[in-house]
């Protein structure tokens, strides 16, 4: 069976992976690519002006929570050598995963029954931060979620291989000092071969890389249904 359509068959119902409390129709899309000229308006390289900037947007349509990204070509990671290149091909500002922008604290929920597969503080500027990546194993299909931009106490007693149950809280949302200096949000990324990382996997794609990278990290909406 083609992989995606495996994803989109998991459920008939949007999976929730952040704030169990919050109703659907509390959410929001957004776009934060390079084609949104509001973004111009305001420094992005400093994470307090993102949070003001995000802060509004949820604010003046009434909602609780933004998401969006997969494929997105973003301008923000300019700003942060951890993603450029020496050539524009190389240079990584495509988004893999999908974003859910809401407050700090936020619980994280695990989008499927699987296992801890590994977890790790990614503490590069622009990078992760704390982060945790599940491994299931579902009608004989073998593929891993990844939770990043986390708390740091979200990490601190885990185990590998720990059993974990869908919509098991897992962490919590962390602030820009530890999230690697980002408004709060969860990255929510689907991989179908984890290749040898630990605790970590590229969330952002080259142009070079994309054909790779789309294809090993479907859209996460195949099974968010947002």
């Amino acid at each position: 069976m083609n992989f995606n359509t495996f994803l989109f068959d998991l459920s008939d119902a949007p999976i929730k992976v952040v704030a169990p409390s919050v109703d659907f129709s509390a959410y929001v899309s957004i776009d934060l690519s390079i084609d949104n000229k509001a973004l111009e308006e305001f420094d992005i390289s400093c994470s307090h002006s993102w949070i003001v900037y995000l802060d509004q947007y949820l604010q003046s349509r009434n909602k609780s929570i933004a998401f969006g990204g997969y494929l997105e070509s973003r301008s923000i990671y300019n700003r942060s050598d951890y993603f450029n290149a020496k050539t524009s091909l190389d240079v990584r500002n495509i988004h893999l995963g999908i974003d859910l922008w809401c407050p700090a604290e936020t619980p994280v929920l695990a989008a499927f029954d699987g296992v801890i597969h590994s977890f790790q503080d990614n503490t590069n500027h622009g990078d992760y931060g704390p982060t945790i990546i599940l491994k299931h194993y579902i009608d004989d299909v073998e593929f891993y979620t990844l939770y990043g931009h986390l708390s740091r106490s979200s990490i601190i007693s885990l185990c590998k291989n720990t059993l974990i149950s869908k919509n098991q809280v897992i962490g919590f949302l962390g602030k820009a000092t530890v999230n690697g200096d980002y408004a709060p949000h969860l990255h929510f990324q689907i991989i179908k071969n984890i290749e040898p990382y630990q605790g970590d996997y590229p969330g952002v794609s080259s142009l070079n890389d994309l054909d790779f990278y789309s294809t090993n990290c479907p859209d996460p909406n195949l099974v968010l249904k947002l």
